[in-house]
């Protein structure tokens, strides 16, 4: 609203002065009217974030200084980066732009790397960042430990946060060597030239982003692997698994009891519809009838009981994985607490009990 015209007062020319009482007065009501207005905006910011956390939003990510380190080039570093590239980690699923044209959608070669605007309405089709070694739009004048805290720790070269599609509270857990072997791969992979819009998150989203990363001050040494279910929960964790097939708040939390059990929605842009993520707990509802022969054919050929999964599953980079390597992943999620869930993306859809949305035998399925 627009405030009210300035009055004369008597034997003055021209409108009231701040050197007056009057507006002196005035000017402490308004001033102070602001300052509670401001105390309420902070407390409500600190109670929501924490006092850390608002001074993140205010100031940007808690990030720790970037070193000039410089990861040694060597034969078996390059191989396991392209492996965990290319397979669990799948980073060229979400940084590459795709085929819409073939039922896997398939990610274009000469594209492979160079940053994809995602067909996300709900996040203003956000673009993932071109991670080739074009130094112009890519990360080709990123030093190496610019690019390692941006995959571990979600902070850009600039200083900004990542948006957590970006799964680097998954990859927080990526030992040293294998960090350094990605780094080391994704600077071998062909340059493209390839600048993707500007991020623009709608609602406060852009405030809470700042609040997430949290920096890595001590190595990350390599994770247990006495036994196939131990090696098998590393590669799920890079797979990024519980951050599909489970459910999450409006805060983006994970809803307890919900992990591994699917209900995760996604749109699919070629379908123009709804799919949900899978069941895969050892429960009757998700995958208790699987084998490991059964599970492995799953994932190598994209393919169960005759039929395609849908692409938003990233069977096409999974299937690069080692047999060993899925069997372990399989042995993981045998030893999973079962969630009874049952998930259908061909059924009607019906009102859930469990995950409270609209899918395929929802009306199966009991209120928790």
């Amino acid at each position: 609203m627009r405030p009210p015209a300035p009055r004369a007062v008597a034997g003055q020319v021209g409108p009231v002065s701040w050197g007056t009482e009057m507006s002196v007065k005035a000017r402490t009501v308004i001033l102070g009217g602001l300052a509670v207005i401001v105390v309420l905006v902070v407390g409500a910011g600190v109670a929501m974030v924490g006092v850390k956390g608002f001074g993140n939003v205010l100031f940007g990510p808690d990030a720790r200084p970037v070193t000039d380190k410089k990861f040694e080039v060597t034969e078996a570093r390059l191989a396991r980066g392209k492996y965990l590239a290319e397979g669990p980690a799948h980073c060229f699923e979400c940084h590459s732009d795709r085929d819409p044209s073939t039922p896997e959608y398939k990610i274009i070669e000469a594209k492979k790397g160079a940053g994809w605007v995602m067909p996300v309405p709900e996040l203003n089709n956000i673009a993932a960042r071109n991670i080739t070694p074009d130094r112009e739009t890519g990360i080709g004048d990123w030093t190496d430990d610019e690019i390692a805290r941006a995959i571990r720790e979600g902070v850009r070269k600039d200083g900004s946060a990542l948006f957590p599609l970006m799964p680097y509270e998954q990859f927080a857990q990526m030992d040293d060597e294998d960090l350094a072997s990605v780094v080391v791969y994704l600077r071998t992979i062909p340059a493209v030239k390839n600048t993707v819009p500007v991020r623009s998150l709608p609602g406060p989203l852009e405030f809470i982003v700042k609040t997430i990363p949290k920096p890595i001050t001590t190595p990350v040494a390599s994770h247990p692997a006495s036994t196939p279910a131990e090696r098998g929960a590393y590669l799920v964790t890079l797979a990024s698994c519980a951050g599909c097939h489970s459910r999450f708040d409006d805060k983006g939390v994970m809803i307890p009891g919900t992990e591994f059990g699917g209900g995760g929605l996604f749109n699919d842009p070629i379908q123009k519809k709804d799919v949900f993520s899978m069941n895969i707990t050892p429960d009757p509802s998700g995958i208790a009838h699987y084998d490991e022969s059964l599970f492995i054919q799953t994932i190598r050929t994209g393919t169960m009981a005759g039929r395609m999964l849908n692409h938003i599953m990233p069977f096409n980079s999974f299937k690069n994985m080692t047999d060993s390597d899925l069997s372990d992943i399989f042995a993981h999620l045998k030893t999973l607490t079962p969630v009874k869930h049952r998930i259908s993306n061909t059924d009607p859809p019906t009102m859930c009990g469990v995950c409270n949305q609209s899918h395929g035998l929802g009306e199966l399925n009991a209120k928790r």
